[in-house]
């Protein structure tokens, strides 16, 4: 396996990554599988033999359950792979159970280290822009999170050019931590094949 450096980072992942999205079927992702903790846990140690380190998750994959089953596929191998999730989308029904407030997203962490079954996230995203929450106020609560070792590297993803820019800048002018890396998703939906009659 190939292993790069993640970003302005020290951080060595490998050049392959695997994404837990699946893990749980909620109702939207479903359509792309449903892998119980029997079948994650196969597929971990899959990943592991060929030399794959990052495993990806979010709180937001059916409503906290991929993180949950990634947690007990990985259960005594922690300290052989890196773990990246991401907080930001609805979690709940109050006003403040989405976005990247300072109150949203110690709650999310804690959420998430609580699934995952660990001390410590290895990556943790942004997993997209708040245009409601200044960017100062996500960055230093980020930077709050690395200092008590909950976290130790930020990212974000789905962010724009010049989100992430603006946010670099900002990391840059209070001496922040900076996000080491940009995860951009895109959903192609395929047309089914039809039936021939």
């Amino acid at each position: 396996m190939e292993y790069r450096q993640l970003g302005y980072s020290g951080l060595k992942v490998s050049s392959l990554s695997f994404g837990t999205a699946t893990f749980g079927g909620g109702e939207f992702l479903k359509a792309w599988g449903q892998t119980d903790a029997a079948e994650a846990t196969r597929l971990v140690s899959i990943c592991l033999e060929a030399g794959v380190n990052l495993f990806d998750t979010a709180d937001a994959y059916s409503d906290g359950r991929s993180e949950e089953i990634l947690g007990e596929a990985i259960r005594g191998r922690r300290d052989k792979l890196l773990i990246s999730t991401k907080a930001a989308f609805r979690q709940g029904n109050g006003p403040n159970d989405v976005g990247s407030s300072r109150y949203h997203l110690l709650e999310q962490v804690n959420g998430s280290l609580r699934r995952l079954g660990t001390d410590h996230i290895d990556i943790y995203h942004i997993h997209a822009f708040d245009a409601v929450t200044p960017i100062e106020e996500v960055l230093d609560t980020l930077t709050t999170l690395v200092h008590q070792g909950k976290i130790r590297y930020i990212a974000c993803s789905n962010f724009s050019g010049w989100h992430l820019m603006k946010s670099l800048s900002v990391s840059e002018r209070y001496g922040w931590s900076r996000f080491v890396g940009h995860q951009r998703v895109s959903l192609v939906l395929a047309e089914q094949p039809r039936q021939s009659r």
